[in-house]
């Protein structure tokens, strides 16, 4: 007679099938609990952050301190209340300026602080009186001249137009005009400077003018 031996693993039986751990896990915590160990999860993740930010606070100190200025200047006051100047944008390559508050008789190729006033303000308003840093390239009776897209001074390009904003809000060129007394053609480096060479920007007036700026870097 020969005896059939049962393996007594359950690897060894096609009637056990094994079942991933995190399913007996899952199925062992209640439906609704699920919801509350998320948020449990997300509560100590937040904890920890924290205690993090505790220990090194003398380095998120400073970075605290540029956003609130940032979000103050943005929808409260615009006007620049320190010297310091942060530029966010690649329209000048420069990215902390000091200002000099005040002004004096403008020169080509100086680097102003204004608040701008241009007529964008009607399709982006956050950018209403907001400070802008720009170089001058033209001065009262200067002659400003567009061919085709191309906008020149006195007979000299300074930079070309674009027909649209980053957003695909459509752009016009300066119309051309020998700018008036105490008004100034301003400028950026960058072909993607928002400056006076679209009539949504426009002129400036000396009375936009907050100050001189002097680049740290």
């Amino acid at each position: 007679m020969t005896l059939r031996l049962v393996s007594s693993r359950a690897e060894d039986s096609p009637l056990l099938p094994t079942e991933p751990q995190h399913s007996i896990a899952q199925a062992q915590v209640p439906v609704f609990m699920r919801p509350l160990n998320w948020w449990s999860s997300q509560i100590l993740a937040w904890m920890d952050f924290f205690a993090h930010v505790r220990q090194r606070w003398y380095l998120y100190l400073p970075l605290a301190a540029i956003w609130v200025l940032a979000y103050v200047r943005m929808f409260f006051d615009p006007t620049p209340h320190i010297p310091l100047l942060f530029n966010w944008t690649p329209s000048v390559p420069y990215h902390v300026a000091w200002m000099q508050y005040g002004t004096r008789p403008l020169h080509k190729g100086d680097l102003i602080v204004f608040s701008f006033e241009g007529t964008a303000r009607s399709h982006y308003p956050g950018l209403n009186r907001q400070p802008f840093l720009k170089l001058v390239r033209g001065l009262p009776g200067d002659v400003v001249t567009v061919q085709g897209s191309q906008v020149l001074v006195n007979g000299q390009a300074v930079g070309q137009a674009k027909p649209r904003a980053f957003d695909r809000y459509p752009l016009t060129p300066i119309a051309p005009v020998v700018i008036p007394a105490d008004h100034y053609y301003v400028q950026g480096t960058s072909s993607d400077s928002f400056d006076s060479r679209y009539q949504e920007s426009g002129l400036v007036q000396s009375r936009q003018v907050l100050g001189l700026a002097w680049p740290l870097f």
